[in-house]
């Protein structure tokens, strides 16, 4: 198409903006989880279940979602979305339980195809000249949301609103994590009313034989007097495309040899991305600086950090991705993760552990239940990993410390570097928001013939939902088992792997239309 480029601009922000959603509800939780695991009493499999439960949401949703966006239109699936995102926000705040929690939150999940259906949009309605970028907003207003959100999450533990006079269900102080979670109502809301201002989509229309409508649709995306043309050029490419067969016809139609190469390549990204570890990264940043040995508000602040970071090299990519190309951008990216990663676990792997006598009567002082307990084998002792120093204070307490106990004499006696932690951490930030971050939206709404979207891309997406899935919910017992170098280690072998594999399968796509790089795969595969 040749569409003006403002309207195309603009329609995509509208539908990108459920990126910033995303983003949002991705960083608050990593705010809420020391207050969450305080009010519900939460053990490890409980949290990863509460962190994780938009991801189970979305595998659930993917699959329906597939065949709504295929049969009402994208338009109709994004105001649908951007409903469930409301009803979440609304709920997740209001939760008296864990159980309330969970599924409120696993219905925000549902929200989450907001990604895929995005990208597919807007791969719909761009220009092959402006594809990459807009496309990429899908993922820079993810990061923009994210540190949006820390930002607030960062505000709410620093606030002191005991003399504000408010009543005592919204003091900050008390309801820290019910304020984090509300906070999403306001962008649910905007989202909602600009999505339902969007044109559908004029392929989808074609595809479905409205070709009044598609006429419509065009008026709003190229100038008037163009309109016929492109409806001329569309048609014939679109119903050459579209088969009329049913579901099960379809599905055997795309795993035909000639779309083998398009599906490996979109399986290998939906894998790839979410073995990286960037995912739990974000979601429990505070957490692992917390492994360091830092301070909450200390924690906080780097975890802001990473969102001013994630914004920037986005951006950066946004910028870039036309010049630089797809295929070097995720190399790059990845090979930067791998020495990221393997910084991490170095320096965690290097730690060491030991509380001195002034720490443990600071602790004695703050709770009771240390008072008469002699921790003098303790006192002095350096020991090489954190389950040897926790297995000692469990033999001379006898198991009585409580859970923020342990946590407090964990981080009197960390000895870790934590600016290379944090260097590392960024490393990895940055080499994800110019890589397979946004580049892997890209490279689906790209690789995917027209008539195939619905089906491939929200299983792409089903595909690295479900390992994000996996990976959010075993992360806090990975964390307790393996240790932060042996977690860090096992991402950084992940991510070479998948080096390995997208260097082999990816193309370059820049600079090419839909039908360009479905012909240069399919050749490729013939």
């Amino acid at each position: 198409m040749n569409p003006r480029v403002y309207p195309s601009i603009y329609y995509s922000l509208f539908v990108a903006f459920g990126g910033f959603i995303f983003g949002i509800d991705t960083a608050l939780i990593s705010g809420t989880l020391e207050f969450i695991v305080a009010d519900f009493n939460l053990n490890e499999f409980q949290l990863g279940n509460v962190v994780s439960a938009p991801a189970l949401g979305v595998i659930f949703a993917l699959g329906f979602m597939g065949w709504f966006c295929d049969q009402f239109g994208r338009k109709k699936a994004l105001i649908l979305i951007a409903s469930c995102y409301l009803i979440s926000a609304v709920f997740s705040a209001l939760a008296q339980s864990y159980t309330q929690l969970f599924i409120a939150r696993m219905l925000g999940g549902m929200a989450f195809t907001s990604l895929s259906i995005a990208a597919m949009y807007i791969g719909e309605i761009a220009p092959a000249d402006r594809r990459g970028k807009l496309v990429s907003l899908n993922q820079i207003l993810i990061v923009a949301g994210v540190a949006v959100a820390q930002l607030f999450n960062y505000l709410v533990v620093s606030i002191d609103s005991s003399n504000w006079n408010l009543p005592e269900s919204l003091v900050v102080k008390s309801n820290e994590w019910r304020w984090m979670l509300g906070f999403e109502i306001i962008p649910a809301i905007i989202w909602l009313l600009l999505v339902s201002l969007v044109p559908e989509s004029p392929r989808w229309l074609i595809g479905k034989n409205r070709l009044a409508k598609a006429k419509l649709a065009l008026a709003k995306l190229v100038k008037k007097d163009q309109v016929e043309a492109e409806l001329i050029k569309l048609v014939p490419l679109i119903h050459a495309e579209t088969p009329k067969e049913n579901l099960l016809t379809k599905i055997r139609v795309i795993v035909a040899p000639k779309y083998r190469l398009i599906i490996l390549i979109g399986i290998a990204f939906a894998c790839v991305q979410p073995l990286t570890g960037m995912n739990p990264i974000l979601y429990f940043a505070p957490m692992i600086f917390d492994k360091a040995g830092v301070s909450t508000s200390t924690a906080y602040s780097h975890t802001l950090l990473i969102g001013i970071v994630g914004f920037f090299t986005t951006l950066w990519t946004v910028l870039y991705i036309e010049k630089f190309g797809r295929r070097f951008l995720v190399n790059l990216g990845l090979v930067m993760s791998i020495l990221g990663l393997a910084l991490c676990s170095w320096a965690f792997n290097e730690a060491t552990y030991i509380v001195e006598a002034d720490a443990i009567n600071q602790l004695k002082m703050k709770y009771d239940e240390l008072e008469n307990i002699n921790f003098s084998a303790l006192s002095g002792v350096v020991f090489s990993n954190e389950s040897q120093f926790l297995g000692a204070l469990n033999e001379i307490d006898h198991g009585i410390s409580s859970k923020q106990i342990s946590k407090d004499f964990l981080n009197l006696a960390t000895r870790v570097d934590v600016w290379l932690v944090l260097t590392g951490i960024l490393i990895v930030v940055g080499a994800f928001h110019i890589s397979i971050g946004p580049v892997m939206w890209v490279v689906f709404s790209e690789i995917v013939p027209t008539t195939h979207r619905a089906i491939l891309i929200p299983l792409f997406a089903l595909i690295t939902s479900l390992m994000s899935y996996l990976m959010q919910k075993f992360f806090p017992w990975m964390l307790l088992n393996m240790g932060a170098d042996g977690l860090f280690a096992s991402y950084a072998v992940a991510s070479l792997i998948g080096f390995m594999f997208l260097y082999k399968l990816l193309p370059e796509t820049t600079g090419k239309t839909i039908e360009e790089i479905e012909q240069q795969l399919v050749d490729k595969k013939d």
